[in-house]
């Protein structure tokens, strides 16, 4: 299904789901949720995803759950259901997957597996000058076209939540932590890539960055890496996307680090994220052509941004660190050291 475009709800444009349940064509689609305590020891993710294997079967809907602590025990938890049995719809986020549900600034439910229960009721609201969808791409039209492959926008790039969340009964109070919701599909998982996002930084309360670098498969080649960089910064955006800029931008992708670099007319980025293994969690992604994609996620990641900005009077730079980041890291090398939990 095809999303319906609405002027008067643009995240709704962007989260209307792109699956056509009824195909058999190979995708992979997912909703999710981050948001980081205001310390940086704690964060939660949650995500409703999409598996539809090539040839049409299996279809499965995964909900999936990780609470992340800098100074105690990550826990994850998944739940894997019939696609039939979830809900996903084309105009709005419209979620509902096993005992998770995700609505418009809401997500409320549970994911158990094992001995773990990770369960959740939040709100989100936006500020008005940054909260508007944050897509990557140059043109809409990247996201209606084959290629590239893979598919990725935030309909909410800097939300604050509140409410509670409990990780095996152990109840944790919510109030402003920084966040966003993301959206992405395709006819797989990239090759290789990273992908980083951080709306909470040390002394920067107005300042979003999200980016990634990825290398696709066309047919049997491995294309150049690609890497687009947008950053917000006190209501106005800097998006380092353009065809000249794509060509020149830099990103390097490390076995737990991510760095970056583009420049525009209106100024120029760089900067890194980066987490210790311990502070990954290491997720097994299935593709629809039944190959593995091994994402290393951290949502409690540091880094450092670096945003030049052109003006008339010369230039401004802003600098700012972080230890409250997402960051993952998807790779088909299973020796990356990070421990699996989901």
């Amino acid at each position: 299904m095809q999303a319906r475009s609405s002027r008067n709800d643009p995240a709704g444009r962007w989260n209307g789901v792109r699956c056509d349940t009824r195909g058999h064509v190979g995708h992979v689609e997912s909703y999710f949720l981050k948001l980081n305590d205001p310390s940086g020891r704690r964060a939660l993710w949650i995500k409703a995803t999409i598996l539809v294997r090539e040839g049409g079967t299996p279809r499965v809907a995964e909900a999936w759950a990780i609470a992340f602590d800098r100074e105690g025990r990550h826990r994850a938890a998944k739940e894997t259901v019939p696609l039939a049995r979830a809900r996903f719809d084309a105009s709005r986020l419209d979620v509902e997957v096993a005992g998770v549900t995700l609505g418009e600034r809401r997500a409320h439910g549970e994911v158990k597996s094992g001995d773990t229960r990770i369960a959740f009721d939040l709100v989100f609201d936006t500020p008005e000058r940054s909260g508007a969808p944050l897509v990557p791409f140059p043109t809409e039209r990247m996201y209606e076209t084959p290629l590239p492959s893979s598919k990725t926008v935030s309909p909410y790039p800097h939300a604050r939540f509140r409410g509670s969340y409990e990780v095996d009964g152990a109840k944790v109070e919510v109030d402003g932590w920084a966040g966003m919701q993301g959206h992405n599909w395709g006819a797989r998982h990239a090759e290789l890539y990273a992908w980083g996002h951080c709306n909470q930084w040390d002394g920067e309360d107005d300042l979003v960055l999200e980016g990634f670098t990825g290398r696709v498969k066309i047919g049997p080649v491995l294309a150049p890496p690609l890497t687009i960089v947008c950053v917000r910064h006190r209501g106005i955006s800097y998006d380092f996307n353009g065809p000249l800029v794509l060509v020149r931008a830099r990103g390097e992708i490390g076995r737990h680090r991510w760095s970056f670099s583009a420049k525009n007319a209106l100024g120029a980025v760089s900067g890194e994220l980066w987490a210790e293994t311990d502070d990954f969690v290491g997720l097994a992604y299935e593709n629809p052509n039944g190959e593995q994609t091994y994402c290393l996620n951290s949502k409690i990641a540091r880094g450092r941004i670096r945003l030049s900005i052109r003006g008339r009077r010369g230039n401004v730079d802003v600098e700012a660190m972080t230890r409250a980041a997402a960051l993952e890291i998807g790779t088909k090398d299973a020796n990356h050291g990070v421990v699996m939990l989901a």
